[in-house]
């Protein structure tokens, strides 16, 4: 649905409207910041939301699918009681198949999108499922443990690869998929906040009464809940985008300042810490854990807010988080260069590797990209385009990562 290529044509908007309202609402809630000055634009963002103080609950077909896909992904991950399989095997290479492919099917469905797309999709999650449980069940293997980290990324890839759509090109529906992840991640937070104040307030209220019901509560009750949560949280973000799109750039907003203050800190108090990333192999883990967490902050403020060159503030301190966010990496990459050069590769130091590289080649895009916003020789959207240019090259290297590893070392 490509609202900003007809924004100017009356009748072409109102076709896309009626073949599918729910989809058209929640694109338009995404470009309309970016609309200023058009009539039409003002037009459509009034009549869409003359009631969007009421929640919406779609229609009858949504719930019902919404519904099923949440008891599906609940027997799902009831399988390991179910049919006597170790569970430490199961989820820990079958966590994300639990739920990516039916969030895939989900937007697939909603979107009214091609065979094609299924088909591709369900051999994507089908050459997924058989490659990852037919590895070797050798606990000591780095490579499988590499694997089972990141098939779920591919898994996310191929939920993207359904949610852009026809406009599998457009560097704009890849950062509207991100919003949607960032949207995802306050709704799930919410309804598991208010899910575990009703678990306690359920369990005390039987314990009172005699009962004791934390073993089936917790084998069937919370396996279902915590299944059904991404499906429902997304289901809530597509039918009232309202409720997040308005939130989450206030969470950025806030967090983005915080974080740079913390890494700063975190900086300056290695040097007292005694601690050294060249030879403190958990250090290094830790390090790689900060890494990856403030990237995805970085690249999370910058798609959830920020959406016009306004915001000179915002964008100096994404320039500032990013400029800082280099060092930590360029502290990392070469640690990790050290480790490789006193004791050989190993699969391990290989992929954190060639993550912490693509990581550093991002950042110096995306900060380059935010100096010349800064100094308006480039629009923001510019920024946007280094991020989602980029996420196909993510997808490629846990594709290598997860199918290509295990055969290049043997299985080791």
């Amino acid at each position: 649905m490509d609202i900003l290529t007809h924004i100017d044509d009356p009748k072409q908007l109102e076709k896309l409207y009626r073949d599918n309202k729910s989809a058209f609402k929640t694109a338009f809630s995404r470009i309309y910041p970016q609309l200023t000055d058009n009539k039409l634009a003002d037009y459509w963002n009034e009549r869409l939301n003359y009631d969007s103080s009421e929640i919406s609950w779609g229609s009858n077909k949504e719930i019902s699918f919404v519904i099923i896909a949440a008891l599906l992904a609940g027997a799902i991950a009831k399988f390991p009681s179910l049919f006597n399989i170790n569970p430490e095997f199961f989820y820990t290479r079958n966590i994300g198949l639990i739920i990516f492919p039916i969030l895939t099917t989900y937007f697939i469905w909603r979107n009214s999108l091609s065979l094609k797309t299924f088909v591709f999709s369900a051999i994507a999650f089908l050459i997924a499922l058989i490659y990852i449980n037919m590895l070797p069940a050798n606990t000591k293997s780095d490579t499988l443990l590499l694997a089972c980290i990141h098939l779920p990324i591919f898994l996310w890839a191929v939920l993207a690869f359904s949610y852009v759509g026809d406009d599998k090109g457009s560097y704009p529906k890849r950062i509207e998929f991100l919003r949607y992840n960032g949207e995802l991640a306050i709704m799930s937070g919410l309804i598991l906040i208010a899910g575990a104040i009703l678990t306690a307030i359920t369990m005390a209220l039987f314990e009172v009464i005699g009962f004791k019901i934390e073993k089936f509560y917790t084998e069937y009750i919370a396996v279902f809940g915590l299944s059904a949560v991404p499906i429902v949280a997304t289901y809530i973000t597509q039918t009232n985008p309202q409720l997040v799109n308005k939130v989450s750039p206030v969470i950025a907003k806030i967090f983005s300042p915080l974080v740079l203050i913390t890494l700063v800190v975190y900086l300056v108090a290695i040097f007292f810490s005694g601690k050294d990333p060249y030879k403190d192999r958990d250090f290094l883990m830790v390090f790689n854990l900060l890494l990856i967490g403030v990237m995805a902050i970085i690249l999370f403020s910058i798609a959830e807010t920020f959406k016009k060159n306004e915001n000179r503030a915002g964008i100096f301190i994404l320039f500032a988080l990013s400029i800082v966010t280099i060092i930590v990496n360029g502290i990392a990459l070469s640690a990790i260069l050290f480790r490789i050069s006193e004791w050989g590769i190993t699969p391990n130091r290989l992929a954190v590797l060639g993550g912490n590289m693509l990581m550093l080649i991002n950042l110096c895009m995306i900060s380059f990209r935010l100096f010349q916003s800064l100094s308006k020789k480039a629009d923001i959207r510019e920024v946007e385009n280094s991020i989602a240019m980029f996420l196909p090259v993510y997808t490629l290297w846990a594709i290598i990562v997860t199918f290509i590893f295990p055969l290049l070392f043997h299985f080791k």
